[in-house]
């Protein structure tokens, strides 16, 4: 594996008192649980593997692999070394969340293959009904009346999408929304493009409903303006982090844009599903989208399937922890440094929601850090960031 980190780069943990990470696990993972049991009727089973999950997981106890039986056992086996048997707070924070995640599917019997459960998403009541929620009506509405130059507004709806996160929603408060970029390479952004056109750009996902849409949206202009030949969308193979998009949130937003009622919003989910069935809009995923891994980690078919992309958009925050490892840098850290492992030009939007970041200048740091402590998580925050 790739060595990224210096001493002076500690990777995130969740056993710090005070820290995001710990509230994560002690105040936003009850609230999820809760919601999952209110949204599906699940049985006494399902209900006690998911309370005990929650007791286990917010208490310390002892991390334990899967059972044999489990299809990503191995897998997984390989992906905990060393951290069998240790308490829960000694494991690194994006690893202890993954897992969390792949647990609650193993406690509502996602991977059953005798169980009426099986392959039900927990989380897709949350999703479909943001998808058909009136917000999506007026947000699609808006692309009737798009600028002569759309570009500035297609990126920004793209970037400011996350906001849309559901988990970030279950803590948020009413005010933890006004924009401000920390980082803008958006000119960057489109320069990259400009300098290659008709390539193939990866566009990696981060969550369904209402982030999906002018992600989608934005496929579609790289696609008619020829900035793209081909765009590969790639999606979660499984559910994941609760609002997190696989092909079948995929394919359900494509089905909203094709009937919404506004001209335009109608008009891209039509040219869209025009560019899925002659692929040139393809749907991809792999395993690796849901390890608990930093993308320098990768695995060799995948980093392959990358390689030659003119570009790779990394959505959310999820996929910006990965890429720069989930450790505490030093914010001025340049961003270029942090992401030369990865094996393409790479682009990061991502609204900021967790502890991690790099390539913030100096002065924009010093103006930030007196605003208050949470200034990184409150998701008030984003940045458009590249490597060419």
């Amino acid at each position: 594996m790739p060595v990224l980190t210096p001493p002076d780069a500690p990777v995130i943990r969740i056993d710090a008192p005070g820290s995001f990470p710990r509230a994560v696990f002690r105040e936003r993972h009850p609230v999820l649980i809760r919601r999952v049991l209110d949204a599906l009727p699940y049985g006494p089973q399902q209900r006690a593997a998911l309370a005990e999950l929650l007791d286990r997981s917010t208490g310390g106890g002892p991390l334990e692999p899967l059972g044999p039986d489990a299809p990503d056992a191995a897998q997984w086996r390989a992906w905990g070394e060393g951290l069998w048997g240790r308490p829960w707070d000694e494991a690194p924070f994006l690893w202890a969340e993954s897992w969390f995640y792949r647990l609650l599917l193993e406690a509502t019997g996602y991977f059953r293959p005798d169980g009426a459960w099986r392959g039900v998403d927990p989380f897709a009541p949350f999703k479909a009904a943001e998808l058909a929620g009136p917000a999506v009506d007026a947000e699609l509405a808006a692309l009737d009346a798009l600028p002569p130059d759309p570009r500035p507004a297609l990126l920004s709806a793209a970037l400011w999408g996350n906001r849309a996160d559901l988990s970030f929603q279950l803590t948020a408060q009413d005010g933890d929304r006004a924009p401000d970029l920390v980082a803008d390479d958006s000119a960057r952004l489109w320069a990259a493009l400009e300098r290659t056109p008709g390539g193939r750009v990866g566009l990696v996902a981060d969550n369904a409903g209402r982030e999906l849409l002018p992600d989608l949206v934005l496929a579609d202009h790289l696609l008619t303006t020829g900035l793209a030949g081909h765009v590969a969308l790639y999606v979660k193979p499984q559910p994941y982090f609760v609002s997190d998009a696989t092909t079948a949130d995929a394919l359900a937003t494509l089905a909203r844009l094709r009937t919404a009622p506004g001209p335009a919003a109608a008009a891209t989910g039509e040219r869209l599903w025009r560019a899925t069935a002659d692929g040139t809009l393809t749907l991809r995923t792999h395993p690796f989208f849901c390890a608990p891994l930093p993308y320098a980690a990768m695995p060799a078919d995948l980093r392959a399937e990358l390689s030659g992309a003119t570009l790779t958009i990394l959505k959310g925050d999820l996929n910006y922890r990965r890429l720069l490892d989930d450790r505490h840098w030093p914010a001025t850290t340049p961003f270029a440094a942090l992401t030369a492992h990865f094996p393409t030009p790479v682009a990061a939007l991502r609204t900021l929601k967790s502890d991690v970041l790099a390539g913030v200048a100096p002065d924009t740091l010093a103006r930030l850090d007196t605003t208050g402590p949470d200034w990184r998580t409150n998701g008030r925050h984003a940045l458009v960031q590249v490597r060419p």
